[in-house]
């Protein structure tokens, strides 16, 4: 029986969210698993991935194959070093103790960088509302300013009707004179 690590579809129409779950590779997509590792949601900023570390690493050791995405994840969430740092406990090269503190120093450099993109990320998105609103500011503004300008007369507009309001004037003198 050959065992894989993969994805199992959930969520509704246009709307995924995955359990990362052990199953047989005959089984379908949806179907029948061994056991459930963890869930994927990729449609949240940041993707949220939570993943059994332990169950995982055991399944790996075990012989299970992920696919490629759950490979990513996997390597995302530092399973896969761990698998190594254990392979390299079995043969000897260094004890547990050593490869378990190799692990807590990766993994919190790992949790500065996603911090830092997540910072940057909301940075981003920040600026981006900032920009839009200042934009829809500006187009407001114009089109005030631009209705204001087709209110007011031009300068030719004001000097034809000084001119036509003179001939009147003057005709409306002569009649009151007759």
């Amino acid at each position: 029986m050959s065992v894989k690590i993969r994805l199992q579809r959930h969520g509704s129409k246009k709307r995924p969210f995955y359990f990362i779950v052990v199953a047989n590779s005959a089984a379908p997509r949806d179907g029948k698993f061994i056991e459930k590792l963890g869930t994927y949601n990729p449609l949240s900023v940041p993707a949220t991935v939570r993943v059994n570390r332990e169950r995982s690493l055991y399944w790996l050791q075990k012989g299970a194959q992920p696919t490629n995405t759950c490979r990513r994840i996997l390597s995302f969430k530092g399973v896969l070093y761990l698998k190594h740092l254990m392979r390299g406990v079995s043969l000897g090269l260094f004890d547990e103790t050593t490869a378990m503190e190799k692990f807590e120093k990766w993994n919190g450099e790992h949790e500065e960088v996603v911090a830092k993109r997540e910072e940057t990320h909301r940075k981003h998105k920040q600026e981006k509302r900032h920009a839009e609103s200042a934009n829809s500011v500006r187009l407001v503004e114009e089109k005030q300013a631009a209705r204001a300008a087709s209110d007011l007369p031009t300068e030719a507009e004001a000097a034809a009707d000084a001119d036509g309001d003179a001939p009147e004037a003057a005709a409306t003198e002569e009649a009151a004179a007759e």
